[in-house]
């Protein structure tokens, strides 16, 4: 069974792909890529077929994390057929997710960071206007949580 996990944000240039990029990463050290499809995306058409943020690329990039290849792109209506968990970076976005969700799939939207086990944030920061500290923060609150993630799939498989 394939688990398929989308991470939403703003632009999908920051923090989404962020987290699809160390998702995939901790999941493919562990051995489970084969059985997961990640993705990312973001409410709006800000940054529709650009690349990441250079500053998030260069950020994780230096923790080993590929993702000069992901493309943005924005939310749409059968993601919430397709993905087992769509997952929110911070509150404002859990909100237009859950307004333009089917009521059938409710309960796939949930905020990311409610799978971290280190940290107190309940949403990921938007880095964008800030330094390079930003970026540094987002990849610790992402890494945390994806691997409470990664953990929450192993006991639901």
């Amino acid at each position: 069974m394939t688990v398929k996990i989308l991470f939403v944000c703003l632009g999908n240039i920051c923090r989404s792909p962020t987290a699809e990029a160390v998702f995939s990463g901790l999941a493919e050290q562990q051995g489970m890529l084969d059985q997961l499809q990640v993705d990312s995306a973001g409410t709006s058409s800000y940054h529709i077929g650009e690349n990441p943020d250079g500053r998030a690329t260069a950020a994780a990039q230096n923790r080993g994390y590929k993702m000069s290849h992901l493309v943005g792109r924005q939310v749409k209506r059968e993601d919430f057929d397709n993905f087992d968990y769509v997952l929110a970076m911070d509150n404002a976005n859990l909100r237009d997710l859950r307004r333009n969700c089917p009521a059938v799939h409710q309960e796939k939207i949930q905020s990311f960071l409610k799978y971290g086990q280190r940290f107190q944030e309940t949403e990921v920061p938007d880095p964008y206007y800030g330094g390079p500290e930003g970026f540094d923060r987002v990849l610790d609150l992402i890494e945390d949580a994806s691997q409470g993630l990664l953990d929450a799939i192993k006991a639901r498989c």
